[in-house]
């Protein structure tokens, strides 16, 4: 089964026979797109909404008899929020008909990797010849479990300081890469003062009064980081199949925004506005295209 079915609902179904029979509940009520890649060839995806903007997308080849062959799934989260319109590119994965995209993001620090939740309208682009560059991203990520930490007392005036220096720090880091060295410098130095103020601050106070955010790759594969954010949102949404309650939590983490799906079952603590979340993410975006 797909790990992150359970960030959707699903938690209840782990044996294979289950998720068969899910999966087939959800091909008969899902809305369906198919787009033809050849003569011989054509592309089906399924998509089941089980609540408001949060489903499973099932992708496949409709035969000569108009059978639908499942090939693989996915669950999904959508959002309306643009998260980033840093520069992005997209590039097909080796196994199968799926997409990643790469946003070189100053705000998280490293060039941050998502699965392409709208893969299958990037196929049809290409097919159609269409443009196929990406004007902005909409970023949401799914997590198998979580935890809610307390908020840090900030007065507005340590609020409005860490705003500036978020935007100076941006403004150094694309200066560093366009090959400014009194920036690379800049940035060097601010470094080795944050690491000898955090070293002192350390052997006093807990890690997380100290760390107010966070967004770091988690593991082995490059879509997956370990996040802790602001939450700034919360809705709840309840799988029409299940009856499982869903938290899809609007997240402000290093300056960018961005939605969180988790099981209510799966979070530890009590979700609620200006606490944070902290936990395992699987990263997926919705890319749009820009117009001819």
């Amino acid at each position: 089964m797909h790990r992150f079915l359970r960030s959707i609902g699903f938690g209840q179904y782990e044996k294979k026979r289950e998720i068969e029979a899910l999966l087939s509940q959800l091909e008969r009520i899902g809305s369906r797109r198919r787009i033809q890649v050849d003569a011989d060839e054509n592309l089906c995806e399924i998509r089941a909404e089980v609540a408001p903007g949060m489903g499973v997308v099932i992708v496949g080849e409709t035969d000569a008899e108009g059978v639908f062959r499942r090939e693989y799934y996915y669950p999904y989260l959508t959002s309306r929020d643009i998260s980033s319109k840093a520069e992005c590119s997209i590039q097909r994965h080796t196994e199968k008909e799926t997409y990643a995209g790469l946003l070189d993001e100053y705000r998280v620090g490293i060039s941050l990797i998502f699965y392409l939740e709208n893969g299958f309208e990037y196929r049809e682009r290409k097919l159609d010849r269409l443009p196929r560059r990406v004007e902005s991203v909409n970023l949401t990520g799914l997590a198998m479990e979580g935890k809610i930490l307390l908020p840090l007392h900030k007065t507005r005036k340590q609020i409005e300081m860490a705003r500036v220096a978020t935007k100076d720090r941006n403004t150094l880091l694309e200066a560093a890469k366009n090959g400014d060295e009194d920036a690379m410098e800049t940035l060097t130095i601010e470094d080795i003062d944050m690491y000898s103020q955090i070293s002192r601050r350390v052997m006093k106070e807990d890690v997380y009064s100290i760390v107010d955010s966070c967004f770091m790759p988690c593991g082995i594969e490059c879509d997956q980081y370990s996040v802790i954010g602001e939450i700034t949102h919360i809705e709840e949404k309840l799988n029409q199949v299940t009856d499982e309650l869903v938290y899809d939590m609007t997240l402000d983490c290093n300056d960018m925004v961005f939605h969180i799906g988790v099981a209510a079952r799966d979070l530890m603590g009590e979700p609620k506005v200006g606490r944070r979340f902290k936990g395992q993410i699987w990263m997926q975006g919705r890319a749009k295209f820009v117009e001819e």
